[in-house]
């Protein structure tokens, strides 16, 4: 039979500081009634000082390892928008900091796409038979790149880190990644963006200006592309596993905005009911988002072993993702 990938384990890690509605409406033109309103959210976590997007990384993957029973893996890949240098690389420093020397160690950069991104990279290098067992992790400090003036982003994005274990397995397995979908458009680099600090900006000649060092949103336009982009992926995703909308019994999206998420899940024909989400908890968490929502929903019992599950995500680049699976009996604590 051929060879898969299964997950095994699930991990998360929040900062310890909790920011809500109210605390930000202090110092922002907002209220907690705008915020609620517009995104679905009343509280995201900042990190706080000497705390960095690979601390957050380990504290997930610490937590996913003994979820799997587990104590080394052959593999780590980690999704961030906001690694802890441009160089190198964060997933050698979360590999050290989980004490596996030598492994096999990358980052994935797909912003708010980065988790699904890294899933199917650790899935396709286990399943050629190189690897045996990975650890998937996303991981973001958001608030380091966001304008503390811009309500616009500062009310939705949040830091946190979500982790996965996935082992060499069989397709017929509970747990084993049945289908991917990925995709991407360059030519929407400019509606999610960071603009300055890249070879572009720094061999263009110009000075950047204000507010180029900070995150950017085209708030509208990423709204219908992400509600069409992660339609059409995700109805691929099902497609490449031989399922269709109704046999989809908890969709998993990146939470963005619960407007995103509710239509969405209309466009797919996917009841409330039977969405997963925590953005109310945590914001946006951007890579982190699916990894974080998998493990809150397994500790609050509200995700069941053999419940059939489609995930989906969509992120600058611009790029979009889906994945399915069947979810494994877990441990829980």
């Amino acid at each position: 039979m051929m060879r898969a990938a299964v997950l095994a384990g699930v991990g998360s890690c929040l900062p310890a500081c909790a920011v809500s509605n109210e605390d930000l409406a202090k110092r922002l033109e907002t209220s907690d009634e705008w915020i609620r309103s517009r995104t679905g959210i009343r509280q995201r976590y900042f990190a706080e000082p000497g705390t960095a997007t690979s601390d957050l990384a380990a504290g997930a993957g610490v937590r996913a390892l003994k979820s799997a029973g587990l104590s080394a893996v052959d593999l780590v890949v980690l999704a961030t928008t906001t690694p802890d240098r441009p160089c190198p690389a964060t997933a050698p420093t979360v590999a050290s900091l989980l004490g596996l020397p030598g492994v096999a160690a990358f980052d994935v950069s797909a912003v708010c796409s980065g988790f699904l991104y890294a899933l199917a990279a650790a899935a396709g290098l286990i399943a050629t038979g190189g690897y045996a067992t990975a650890l998937v992790i996303g991981s973001e400090t958001f608030s380091t790149i966001l304008d503390p003036s811009d309500r616009t982003t500062m009310v939705i994005f949040g830091d946190g880190a979500g982790a996965v274990v996935l082992r060499a397995g069989t397709p017929d397995e509970p747990g084993a990644l049945e289908s991917f979908d990925l995709g991407s458009d360059g030519d929407g680099r400019d509606l999610i963006t960071v603009r300055a600090g890249g070879s572009e900006q720094r061999l263009s000649g110009r000075q950047p200006q204000a507010g180029d060092a900070y995150f950017a949103m085209a708030g509208r336009e990423v709204f219908w592309r992400a509600v069409q982009r992660m339609r059409e992926s995700a109805r691929s995703a099902l497609d490449r596993a031989g399922r269709v909308p109704g046999d989809v019994d908890r969709l998993v999206c990146h939470q963005a905005n619960l407007r995103i998420l509710k239509a969405l899940a209309h466009e797919l024909g996917i009841a409330p009911e039977r969405c997963v989400g925590n953005i109310a908890e945590v914001g946006n968490t951007a890579a982190a988002s699916i990894p974080l929502a998998l493990d809150h929903a397994h500790a609050a019992g509200r995700i069941a072993a053999g419940e059939r599950l489609l995930l989906t995500a969509f992120g600058g680049g611009l790029t979009w993702g889906s994945a399915v699976l069947t979810w494994p009996q877990l441990p829980i604590g």
